[in-house]
C-alpha cells in the first residue's frame, strides 16, 4: 500500500511472501518512484534489500501497542491549549527537532503535557509533551515525545505517555507508537505502560 507525506515520508507498507513481495515492490517502486520507502517486518525489508538493486537499509524500529489502560496515574497532566502547545514549540527547537510531531506544524489532534517551572524563579512551561496524531478510527496513535533535559529522571515521559495512551485507547480501542530500535530508555517507559513491540525496518532508494 503506498501512502504519500505519511508522517512527514513517502511510505510503502509491505506484507506477504518474499518471493510476492520483491516482484510487486519492484514493479511499484517503478511506477510511484524513489521517494517512497519501504516499511514492514524486518525479516521481509531485509529480503527485499539483497533482492533489489538500489534499496538501502534505514535503522530498525518497534512498533509498539496496547488495547489496555495503562496502571500507572498520570498525575499532573492536562491537555494543552493554543497558548502552551505554542510554548512546547521552543521545546523541540532546542531538545527534539528531529520529531516527526512538531507543535508548529498542527497535524496533531491535540497535545498532552505537564506545565511547570525548573526552579522556584522560573515561570512555568510545558517540561514533558505527548501528541495525539495521526489516530485512525481502530487505533490512536502516539508520537512528538519530549521531555526537557533539565526535568527527566522525574517520570513525566511516563506520565505524560500513559495520560495520551488512555485516552487513545477509551477512545479508538487501541494505542500505538513508534520507536527507535537503539532507543532503551524509551521503550522501557512504553513496556511499563503495558505496550508490546514488534521490530520493522525501512527501506531507501539510493542513486546508483
Amino acid at each position: 500500500m503506498a501512502s504519500p507525506d505519511l508522517s512527514g515520508r513517502d511510505r510503502l507498507a509491505v506484507m506477504g511472501g518474499t518471493d510476492d513481495a520483491t516482484h510487486v515492490v519492484r514493479h511499484v517502486l517503478d511506477d510511484v518512484g524513489p521517494s517512497y520507502r519501504p516499511v514492514g517486518q524486518a525479516s521481509l525489508i531485509e529480503a527485499l534489500i539483497g533482492a533489489i538493486r538500489g534499496l538501502s537499509p534505514i535503522p530498525e524500529f518497534y512498533w509498539m501497542e496496547t488495547s489496555a489502560v495503562p496502571d500507572s496515574p498520570a498525575v499532573g497532566v492536562e491537555w494543552l491549549d493554543e497558548v502552551r502547545v505554542k510554548e512546547a514549540t521552543s521545546l523541540f527547537d532546542r531538545f527534539f527537532p528531529d520529531s516527526f510531531a512538531q507543535p508548529e506544524d498542527g497535524g496533531a489532534h491535540r497535545w498532552a503535557g505537564i506545565v511547570d517551572s525548573l526552579g522556584s524563579r522560573e515561570r512555568p512551561e510545558p517540561l514533558a509533551v505527548a501528541a495525539d496524531v495521526w489516530s485512525a478510527a481502530d487505533c490512536g496513535f502516539l508520537a512528538g515525545v519530549c521531555v526537557h533535559p533539565s526535568a527527566r529522571g522525574r517520570g513525566l515521559a511516563q506520565a505524560v505517555c500513559g495520560f495520551v495512551i488512555e485516552a487513545l485507547v477509551r477512545r479508538h480501542g487501541r494505542a500505538a507508537l513508534m520507536v527507535h530500535a537503539d532507543n532503551q530508555a524509551a521503550i522501557a517507559v512504553y513496556e511499563r505502560l503495558g505496550m508490546t513491540k514488534r521490530l520493522l525496518r525501512a527501506a531507501q532508494v539510493v542513486s546508483p
